[in-house]
């Protein structure tokens, strides 16, 4: 199953005994998944889900608080709901429902946000409030640079509503709208286990953090593996371009090399991969490494000088291309 999937199937697991709770999730799940519908002139309430467990659910717990028998209806599903969904519809009683839930006003004008009374409740409610914006509309991508925990909104005031239940959670959420779609997202890691964890997805918000963790130890293994991948490369493209142009260097001055920086260049070219400490040790009598650098570096530069002179390619025309010195 799908991140997505996992949390829906826990989320459906969760009873809040408490029945303010009980009805903000409710009212929650009907606002964010259909709402009201006009049907033969008469206000229906209607929930499109996409799991028949939710659908059941959902059925009785319209009966056990409103007490409506609402359908159930399996619609087969087509271009981007190719698997179908399931629509529960309160046709008779849906404007008595509508007025009870809070999804039609005192005025029978719909309620494009959510109820205020919902949204001013206890912190067990407002997670109720967003574990039905969830099971209705919500999804949750992998660990990583793009995840994110979405839930789809009916109108930006749906959006702005749950976006103030997450800031009264400590959830930075964010409203957004996406192709003219306004949708409530969760970005930041941590943001994200902690929404999953108060909805009352505990075991998804543990297992969602630990392949988290996993992945950003993962990664900066691969930063450390790629830095010091970068780092052997220039050194093996220096040692290449420092040995080719001591090479030419030796071979311009020809006799003329002072004996001192001939040693220091054959020590170069005897041990290609030293340091320059190393090459220290090897000479003899040891040198520094200050010692050696100085010697190749007057090498090169008395033969620069003499190439110059005579109009000969210098030791920088040694190097092969595409090394870097």
């Amino acid at each position: 199953m799908s991140l997505t999937a996992d949390v829906k199937a826990e989320l459906i697991t969760v009873r809040d005994p408490r029945p303010t709770a009980r009805v903000a999730e409710l009212t929650s799940l009907l606002r964010f998944s259909g709402g009201l519908h006009s049907i033969a002139n008469r206000v229906a309430v209607e929930a499109e889900l996409d799991s028949s467990v939710l659908a059941r659910r959902t059925a009785r717990d319209l009966v056990e608080l409103y007490g409506v028998r609402p359908e159930l209806v399996h619609v087969q599903g087509s271009g981007a709901r190719a698997g179908g969904h399931y629509a529960v519809r309160v046709i008779d009683g849906g404007e008595t429902l509508a007025r009870q839930t809070g999804l039609l006003d005192q005025r029978r004008r719909p309620v494009r946000g959510l109820p205020n009374k919902l949204t001013t409740g206890s912190r067990g409610d407002l997670a109720a409030i967003w574990r039905g914006a969830f099971l209705a509309a919500g999804t949750l991508s992998d660990p990583g640079r793009s995840a994110a925990l979405e839930i789809t909104c009916p109108s930006s005031e749906a959006a702005m509503a749950l976006v103030g239940a997450a800031h009264r959670l400590d959830i930075a959420g964010k409203a957004r709208e996406v192709r003219g779609i306004p949708r409530v997202v969760v970005r930041e890691g941590e943001a994200i286990r902690a929404a999953l964890a108060a909805m009352g997805a505990v075991k998804a918000a543990a297992d969602w953090d630990q392949m988290r963790q996993r992945r950003e130890v993962r990664a900066g293994v691969n930063r450390l593996v790629n830095f010091d991948d970068a780092n052997l490369r220039r050194s093996a493209q220096a040692a290449v371009a420092a040995c080719a142009r001591v090479e030419r260097a030796l071979e311009i001055l020809g006799d003329d090399v002072p004996g001192h920086l001939r040693q220091a260049g054959e020590l170069r070219l005897a041990h290609r991969d030293a340091s320059l400490d190393e090459l220290g040790h090897h000479a003899d009598p040891p040198l520094t490494k200050d010692a050696v650098a100085g010697r190749i570096r007057r090498l090169l530069a008395m033969a620069d000088k003499k190439a110059e002179t005579e109009g000969l390619p210098g030791t920088e025309s040694a190097v092969p291309a595409g090394i870097e010195d």
